[in-house]
């Protein structure tokens, strides 16, 4: 039986042309529920000049692409940069803009909120941030579901931001204050069972995993490819692909580049991204300059291309929830090293697609880059089954999943409070 299309808010803390993988997700979920005849109310951040020029200049998939929906709307709500991030945004305070206005208006049959933790403040402790729930006043009223949807890690990325000491001050209070926010919500999805498990035993409420989280693999694939960045190197290629930050810890892949390059000296450290560690990140690629490459930003055909020349997918970071770049890098056949932790091994599987290593161990991923690449057998088997090991995650089964816990949600009767 066919369901009836749904009226979905949808708020988000990121969305294009601010680059992360959360504002990827949110616009392939939001042009594939238009694509499916359910009406999209879309309320995402603002860009303005406080940002730096590049984040507007980003050739991104976005409100242009939705717009020629006839079910699409959207409401771009005021912003001011993160302080400890300024290319990311944060809402203004909630006396700058209505969420509960915008919902009466529209009237949804469904609240969807990703990244709510962003939208109120916590990646700031409230500092910057909406400063409350985002649709709950809302949702309570009128009795209409209300989901949250986790992409980060919340709790790392604080300590990151705000260091060890300030953490241990603020870490007694998380488990309330987790608990507070998410029993606001009907349901919280996490794509990662790791991540439920970390925040279940914090006291978040009502936590559930649904794997929503994809990418297109129709466009990350082998077949697609007609760039290449480099077409004259030939040398070994690792590459990083992904946010300049210090919970990303690129760092540790400077670490680790003259361990494997006592090994294997021709091979080439490709770093794409940006973020508030450039300037360091720079600073030490000089020390490797004929074996390290910090590219900068890199997109569409460009990117698929270096996706494609890498012989090895390498990932440090402790902290990913669901990791979008480990998928498209194993949906276009590169084997990925990636650190043990978060939703790293729920993706990578040693020994089939590649590696996992031991977290903050630069000489332990230093290894298994190292095990790769001395082994040509053993690399072609990883990259013959790199492909097969992430198809289940192509965007439209997460979001076939994804869409029947909407239904499931309208469908079960609103209790009173």
């Amino acid at each position: 039986m066919k369901h009836q299309p749904l009226r979905i808010a949808l708020f988000t803390g990121l969305y294009s042309p601010f680059l992360t993988g959360v504002s990827v997700a949110v616009h392939q979920r939001a042009r594939w529920l238009l694509q499916q005849g359910h009406e999209v109310f879309l309320v995402h951040p603002e860009i303005n000049n406080q940002y730096p020029k590049q984040v507007g200049n980003r050739p991104m998939s976005g409100l242009e692409e939705l717009q020629c929906f006839p079910n699409f709307s959207s409401y771009a709500f005021p912003t001011q940069p993160l302080i400890f991030y300024k290319s990311l945004p944060q809402p203004l305070n909630h006396r700058h803009w209505s969420d509960t206005k915008l919902l009466e208006k529209f009237k949804p049959d469904i609240i969807v909120v990703e990244e709510a933790a962003q939208m109120r403040g916590l990646y700031s402790i409230f500092l910057q941030g909406y400063g409350r729930s985002v649709g709950v006043e809302y949702a309570k009223r009128t009795k209409t579901p209300i989901i949250s949807v986790f992409h980060t890690d919340i709790v790392a990325y604080i300590r990151y931001y705000l260091g060890d000491i300030v953490f241990k001050l603020v870490s007694p209070f998380l488990p309330a204050l987790i608990k507070q926010f998410s029993n606001t919500y009907n349901v919280n999805l996490f794509p990662s069972k790791e991540l439920l498990r970390k925040y279940e035993s914090l006291k978040c409420q009502r936590s559930e995993y649904v794997p929503y989280q994809g990418i297109d693999c129709d466009k990350f694939h082998p077949n697609n490819i007609c760039y290449n960045p480099i077409p004259e190197d030939n040398r070994p290629t690792l590459l990083f692909v992904g946010r300049i930050t210090a919970e990303k810890n690129v760092t540790q892949l400077l670490d680790a580049y003259p361990i494997i390059a006592a090994k294997i000296p021709d091979v080439h450290l490709v770093i794409i991204g940006s973020g508030p560690l450039d300037t360091e990140i720079r600073r030490r690629a000089k020390n490797f300059p004929s074996g390290v490459t910090f590219w900068g930003e890199s997109h569409g055909q460009e990117l698929l291309g270096w996706f494609a020349r890498a012989d090895v997918f390498v990932n440090p970071s402790v902290t990913e929830n669901f990791c979008t770049t480990n998928m498209e890098a194993l949906a276009q056949g590169t084997p990925v090293v990636a650190a043990n932790a978060g939703g790293n091994p729920e993706q990578v599987l040693s020994g089939i697609n590649g590696f996992v290593s031991e977290p903050n161990n630069p000489q332990d991923l230093a290894q298994k880059v190292i095990t790769i690449l001395e082994n040509p057998d053993l690399k072609a088997k990883l990259s013959e089954q790199a492909r097969p090991s992430i198809l289940e995650f192509d965007w439209s089964a997460c979001m076939e999943k994804f869409e029947e816990k909407l239904y499931q949600l309208v469908e079960i009767p609103q209790k009173s409070s």
